[in-house]
């Protein structure tokens, strides 16, 4: 599964202000609404559920917030680069900036599975980790997401 079934760049917010994980997932939920068509509250309460069970910060500033909604029609992605990083509760204490929301169709299944196994390794990559950090721009950051990585060549 590639990023680019995904996400578009109009799906990525390279300049994310907010001063706690709740509002981030607040404007994150917004953005995903503006794509999805979907209500921002649906998307918002959603993900608020999916953190109730336990954080989605991965660790080295990076979170996966996720859930599943009803009546979606495919996966979507949206990234997000925060201009200040926010306590996330992650599993390191690390703060985080990099964050990429996933929401599937409820029946998605293994779809979901792979979709989430894929942003952690492309997030994982210290390399395109630390691209993302210095680049503020929509397009590179989603050329540096879908582009192919070097670890699969390995």
């Amino acid at each position: 599964m590639d990023l680019s079934d995904l996400l578009t760049v109009e799906g990525v917010l390279p300049h994310l202000k907010a001063n706690s994980k709740k509002q981030a997932l607040q404007e994150m939920a917004a953005k995903a609404a503006a794509v999805t068509g979907r209500p921002e509250r649906e998307i918002f309460d959603t993900l608020l559920q999916r953190e109730r069970l336990g954080s989605t910060g991965v660790g080295h500033g990076v979170a996966i917030p996720h859930g599943k909604l009803v009546n979606l029609d495919r996966l979507v992605g949206i990234f997000a680069r925060l201009d200040r990083p926010v306590d996330f509760d992650s599993l390191d204490d690390e703060p985080v900036d990099l964050m990429f929301l996933l929401l599937a169709p409820e029946t998605a299944g293994a779809d979901h599975l792979k979709a989430l196994a894929r942003i952690a390794r492309v997030l994982r990559d210290q390399t395109v980790a630390t691209k993302l950090r210095a680049t503020t721009d929509a397009g590179k950051i989603y050329t540096l997401l879908t582009q192919p990585l070097a670890s699969n060549a390995a």
